[in-house]
């Protein structure tokens, strides 16, 4: 009998211990899909708890604050079903029956598997602190704030189901789709928008997706072949490099895009940046004026020989020059060339001038801040300066890119403001 009890007690133990190695690794996994997704960045505040919402968001229609998602029971998703949960980040429906607005980027969650959702949950519930923070109403003016219409505004523009793996591609090229256009809901950025703010489009079938679009004065690159504004250019390895330190040869992580390497990208594992390279590397380039950058020199013999006539060239020298050098090469990957650099080439100068402008985050990659950040010099250099330099970098060393005019650059400085000089670092618990 005591044997029989003893086997039985080792059992109900190994029973126990597999199931908590099994929830153990759950939450794991849970955890890095809620880095691939970002969750941290939109709802979280810094100096606040990890995911206990407060974020202020700016919409067409108002500003939204984005909830608390801690396990708290009375503010949080603490008393939401793995079936709630799921519905509420694939579907856009909260446990209350009330529509998510799409600030929340179910239209590229609903892409994802089931089972990833159940390892989100088990994270959620199980790695994050609770928080008692209260959720803040919207901004959004009656009627507007009326939720019905968003379940007509899912039927018109939003495809709820799964991604669908294709058969003709590798597993890397699937596995690469599948983050870009769901976790990692890159559309939701880089896919221009339609007059309903709706995606133009949510996957590869159609030309736009990832095609570039504006974001609060930043224009979110073109991810896709083109030469000069888009990839092409880029090898995977490049791709790579950049995913994981915000830099690269052609580049420096600027804007909304350091809150994505700080918080995100930086933590996908080496096999999964592959495969994003992969899948953006497929992508075809879009733009039919889009043409082969060539460096020119002429631009950087004309300022090594002190020839300033050209508008722009003085300020250049004076404020540009010690960074990004004579022949606008930059100094390796952390001081970034303007050479041929994508943002230089984009046809819309909006990112050049706010960076320009305004200065740019702090990159903070394995804990280590970056040493160099572009610094802003909205009160250093008026409209007319600023347009003047960010024109002769656009048409110099052979970049082709159009000029800009003070009053682009006075719209900017109304309506952004410097960048943080502190160093945020969004927890996750």
């Amino acid at each position: 009998m005591r044997n029989a009890l003893q086997v039985a007690g080792a059992l109900l133990a190994a029973t126990i211990g597999q199931a908590s190695a099994q929830s153990d690794d759950a939450i794991a996994r849970g955890e890095y899909l809620a880095r691939a997704s970002n969750c941290v960045a939109c709802h979280s505040v810094p100096g606040g708890q990890a995911f206990a919402g407060g974020l202020k968001m700016a919409t067409p229609i108002g500003a939204i604050y984005v909830t608390n998602i801690t396990p708290d029971k009375e503010h949080g998703i603490g008393s939401y079903s793995v079936d709630d949960f799921d519905k509420a980040v694939r579907y856009g429906v909260a446990k209350d029956g009330h529509r998510l607005y799409p600030a929340m980027p179910y239209p590229s969650y609903s892409k994802m598997t089931r089972a990833d959702v159940e390892a989100m949950y088990a994270f959620f519930m199980n790695g994050v602190p609770a928080a008692s923070v209260p959720n803040k109403p919207s901004e959004i003016p009656s009627p507007l704030n009326m939720r019905w219409p968003l379940a007509i505004w899912n039927v018109l523009f939003v495809d709820l189901d799964e991604y669908e793996p294709d058969a003709g591609q590798s597993e890397a090229w699937n596995r690469g789709a599948y983050l870009v256009q769901g976790a990692g809901h890159c559309g939701a950025c880089h896919t221009p928008r339609g007059l309903a703010w709706n995606e133009a489009a949510l996957d590869d079938s159609d030309d736009d997706f990832l095609s570039g679009a504006m974001l609060d004065h930043w224009s979110a690159s073109n991810l896709r072949q083109d030469n000069a504004a888009g990839l092409g250019r880029w090898s995977q390895d490049d791709i790579a490099e950049y995913l994981k330190t915000g830099h690269n040869q052609f580049g420096t992580a600027y804007g909304t895009m350091v809150e994505v390497i700080n918080n995100s990208t930086q933590y996908l594992t080496g096999d999964d940046m592959a495969a994003v390279a992969t899948y953006l590397k497929s992508l075809p380039g879009v733009r039919s004026n889009d043409l082969d950058y060539a460096y020119d020199g002429a631009t950087t013999e004309a300022l090594l020989d002190r020839k300033l006539d050209q508008p722009g060239a003085l300020t250049y020298v004076q404020h540009c020059k010690h960074c990004h050098a004579d022949n606008g090469m930059g100094y390796g990957t952390f001081l970034p060339s303007l050479a041929g650099n994508t943002s230089t080439l984009d046809p819309d100068p909006s990112s050049l001038i706010n960076i320009t402008l305004n200065g740019s985050g702090r990159l903070v990659v394995e804990g280590l801040p970056d040493s160099y950040r572009m610094p802003p010099f909205r009160v250093l250099l008026n409209d007319q300066q600023i347009a003047d330099v960010v024109s002769f970098i656009r048409s110099g060393w052979g970049n082709t890119a159009g000029k800009v005019s003070a009053e682009q650059v006075k719209l900017v400085r109304s309506e952004t403001s410097p960048a943080s000089e502190r160093i945020e670092i969004l927890k996750m618990k």
